[in-house]
């Protein structure tokens, strides 16, 4: 009997689920005082879709992921420890919002937290 592997991309809800908690999670990073700054010049629908294709890829799902490497996309930004951790809190919050399990939450943090060192600057 063959076994069926899921990804997290399709065990959290694929596309739709990605879609929506990555827009929420630009809602709640906007409306952050501390982190709002970062993306004055940014197009949020470009920036939204870039992440959409990253998260999905992450997660296992298709890979139309085709910006440009972390840490060259944040080079000079000024992103310091403290932003990288609130950026991480609001995406936690924003899965369990979501209704994403706290097991594939870990998971997913277990995915996207070595990138604080490509990110991190200061």
């Amino acid at each position: 009997m063959a076994t069926v592997t899921t990804t997290l991309y399709d065990k959290i809800g694929g596309a739709a689920a990605v879609e929506a908690v990555v827009k929420e999670f630009y809602v709640r990073v906007l409306a952050d005082k501390q982190l709002k700054n970062f993306f004055d010049s940014t197009n949020m629908d470009a920036q939204t879709k870039s992440q959409i294709d990253f998260i999905t890829m992450a997660l296992g799902g298709p890979n139309n992921y085709n910006g440009k490497p972390m840490k060259e996309a944040h080079e000079g930004m000024g992103i310091t420890e403290m932003h990288f951790d609130k950026v991480a809190t609001h995406l936690v919050e924003t899965l369990a919002w979501g209704g994403v399990s706290q097991e594939d939450i870990d998971t997913i943090v277990g995915v996207v937290g070595p990138l604080k060192a490509q990110i991190v600057e200061a």
